[in-house]
């Protein structure tokens, strides 16, 4: 109780190499009006340079650089979403720190741009050295991936990104467990991970030191889930981020670090009992503490005996510049004393300071580790915040467990079952889970318990297909009851309308589609990829789901007086596009330009061919498609797919504001403003001469929220300011 509450409180300390809101500074705050009038943190701290320079962690002559680089604010830096590695054009350093660019004047369309784009999923703001973890994981689109500590999220849409290489695979056999403590972070990390628009996510609540095993059903028999990835980004101190966090400089002690190890290394060892052989695990923290950086490596490699080896990763990001990791580092308490070795440190302070905190004694079990493969990132090298990244390979089953599968490629025929020795075979190894959420089985393997827990789930009341909070008594839940995730069984009604209005490819994976209710009409559905169902269906009883799945179809209000009760999402159109094969229209730019800028144009106003393409359709939700044209270089080149309605004499797009905003500024609008009564998009073409729009709107259908999509209909779609049950991604 007392460890694990402890662990979680230091769990629940906000990482700040990623926080968008923190401190920012280093200029003078009265130099211009509009930078704030707040006192000045003055960027000293004693302890700090004394503790570091007696750890050499800096090369000999460049300490000045070193501290006058911390104190400069950290310059702006954004990332495209992309598939490459960077930074091919994809991620771009500005020379402007983040408080610049929100306040100053000149900047304002910059700035308005930059935050446009970010909640359209199209670019992330994030730190550059943050970037680096997820790239030296070496993603493909199969690999399953657990990122232990992961809001606010950042590196989880780099790590879905890669899923998602191959734009025209829909279903990826991968896909992404992002985990936090913190439940209230976790919605923050939904709201990330919604602007990609992924069904290959899963967002869960627990504690990663002590995460649970999960099981997947392989060919009708259940086999526990080995990942072929894990980040492993451990809450931190974090002492490299005193650019942006500049709190950090009159709080930073060594009391943080040695508070904070032992829990680093709780989370690093599960990680590495998840992970299969062969499996790639990246440990990372935002601090430069060798306490929290070397110490907690050297002790995973010591108490995996060979398990596990630190992988030689100097090529694989080509202009990075990084330090090697060190192989000799002391301890100091909070006051300044210092020790070399365990054996000297008194008793008293047994509680404080730990052995692992400490370098291996015998010198060739120190040199087989290899810490300097171990990459720490300074900030004068290349502008950037202080970074640490270990690179970890699996060889085989940590010496607590036995065989385990190897690492999972396309095939999974050489399964073999998991079997766990008593917990206390190591020192610091966290509780194992299946002794907290189900009875013990001492002495059986993996496979065993798997079987055990299936017969406790089929004798219980648990309905086929849905997936629940787990109950009290298996596990303490923290933060919101979150409501079920209800597949949809095969011979439900609701599903034929649907398959039929949309002309549905035979291969759409209907089973894949959930809801989250089990009673009353369902509102909304969802789809997740067919491994992401497994995992769901399998582990209800042991695991928190915060969300998973992607909106695909909402209900229309009265929608039954339609030939289909769901309209599209264009939250999911792009994976459900390619099953459908009716009500698509193409449009041209011009179409597209129209119908991106006014509310519910007219027939009139669009081109002869999208008006003979609409004319035969029946009133309800349709796609709009936009093929680009090769023999027209100057038009846009990138398909655009929209969620739409046609009326009774219009047609209306259902596309949020910002990506309303994208699609125009990709086809060189520039855009004005709006007029709020009216709902018409002003932009460079336009301001001259807006034609009135064919109906009123209210703002909040300007946002991509509307109640109707044409003034002549009698029923609309029933798109609410809540459209998921489950409240769990805030307004765009």
């Amino acid at each position: 109780m007392g460890r694990r509450s402890r662990g979680r409180r230091l769990q629940q300390q906000q990482r700040p190499e990623d926080a968008e809101d923190g401190a920012e500074g280093g200029g003078k705050r009265g130099e211009a009006g509009w930078e704030g009038g707040y006192p000045e943190i003055v960027k000293e701290n004693k302890l700090f340079e004394h503790y570091y320079q007696e750890l050499k962690i800096v090369p000999e002559g460049e300490w000045g650089q070193f501290m006058d680089a911390l104190r400069e604010p950290l310059p702006a830096t954004l990332r495209i979403t992309g598939y490459k590695r960077y930074p091919e054009e994809l991620a771009w350093h500005t020379n402007l720190s983040r408080k610049i660019l929100r306040k100053s004047p000149q900047l304002e369309k910059f700035h308005q741009f930059l935050v446009s784009e970010t909640e359209s999923g199209n670019i992330s703001r994030q730190e550059a050295v943050s970037m680096i973890p997820p790239l030296l994981l070496n993603v493909r689109p199969h690999h399953k991936i657990l990122d232990m500590c992961a809001a606010p999220g950042s590196k989880t849409t780099q790590l879905i990104e890669m899923l998602h290489a191959d734009m025209n695979v829909p279903f990826p056999e991968g896909f992404v467990i992002a985990n936090d403590v913190d439940n209230k972070r976790c919605y923050l990390l939904v709201h990330q991970a919604k602007r990609l628009s992924s069904p290959c996510i899963m967002v869960v609540n627990h504690d990663a030191s002590s995460i649970p095993r999960l099981q997947i059903d392989v060919d009708g028999r259940k086999e526990i889930l080995f990942y072929d990835r894990i980040l492993c980004d451990v809450p931190c101190s974090g002492d490299g981020t005193m650019r942006k966090n500049i709190d950090v400089w009159k709080k930073w002690t060594t009391l943080n670090s040695l508070q904070l190890h032992g829990l680093q290394l709780r989370i690093a060892t599960r990680g590495a009992e998840q992970l299969a052989e062969g499996g790639r695990m990246v440990y990372s923290t935002c601090s430069l503490n060798p306490i929290e950086d070397e110490a907690v490596i050297a002790s995973l490699l010591e108490k995996s005996e060979g398990a596990l080896e630190l992988a030689d990763v100097s090529n694989e990001l080509p202009g990075l510049k990084w330090m090697p990791g060190i192989t000799q580092w002391k301890v100091m308490t909070k006051d300044g004393q210092w020790f070399t070795d365990w054996d000297a440190v008194p008793h008293s302070r047994h509680t404080q300071i730990r052995p692992t905190m400490f370098p291996p004694k015998d010198p060739e079990k120190l040199q087989a580790m290899h810490l300097e493969r171990c990459l720490r990132i300074l900030p004068h090298h290349q502008n950037t915040g202080g970074f640490f990244v270990a690179v970890l390979v699996k060889k085989s089953s940590m010496p607590w467990n036995k065989r385990q599968p190897k690492l999972q490629g396309k095939s999974a025929e050489t399964r073999e079952s998991t079997q766990l020795s008593p917990a206390d075979r190591t020192e610091g190894k966290p509780t194992d889970p299946s002794k907290l959420e189900s009875p013990s089985f001492t002495g059986t393997g993996d496979t065993e318990i798997a079987h055990a827990t299936e017969d406790l789930e089929n004798n219980g009341s648990k309905k086929d297909g849905v997936c629940g909070p787990p109950p009290s008594k298996k596990m303490k839940l923290f933060g919101f009851k979150e409501d079920p995730f209800v597949f949809i069984p095969e011979d439900d009604p609701l599903f034929p309308p649907i398959e039929k209005f949309y002309a549905l490819d035979p291969s759409f994976p209907r089973m894949n589609l959930l809801t989250r209710t089990t009673e009353g009409k369902k509102r909304q559905l969802y789809m997740v990829s067919k491994e992401l169902r497994n995992v769901l269906l399998n582990n209800s009883e042991k695991m928190k789901v915060i969300n998973t799945g992607i909106k695909v179809w909402c209900r229309n209000n009265s929608g039954e007086e339609f030939d289909c009760a769901f309209r599209l999402a264009q939250e999911g159109i792009y994976t459900l596009y390619p099953f459908i094969n009716s009500r698509i229209i193409t449009v041209s730019m011009e179409d597209v330009k129209i119908l991106l800028t006014q509310e519910n144009p007219f027939f009139r106003k669009l081109s002869s061919e999208t008006y003979s393409q609409a004319k035969d359709l029946a009133k309800g939700s349709i796609v709009l498609k936009y093929e680009p044209d090769s023999a027209n270089p100057d038009a846009l080149q990138c398909p655009i797919v929209l969620c739409g309605w046609r009326g009774k004499a219009s047609i209306r797009t259902f596309v949020p504001k910002n990506e309303r905003l994208h699609y125009l500024r990709m086809m060189g609008l520039e855009v004005l403003g709006e007029k709020k009564k009216e709902g018409v998009i002003l932009t460079n073409e336009s301001a001259a001469s807006t034609g009135q729009p064919d109906n009123d709107v209210t703002e909040g259908q300007r946002a991509g929220e509307p109640n109707s999509p044409d003034a002549e209909e009698a029923n609309s779609p029933d798109v609410t300011a809540s459209c998921d049950p489950a409240g769990v991604h805030p307004p765009r």
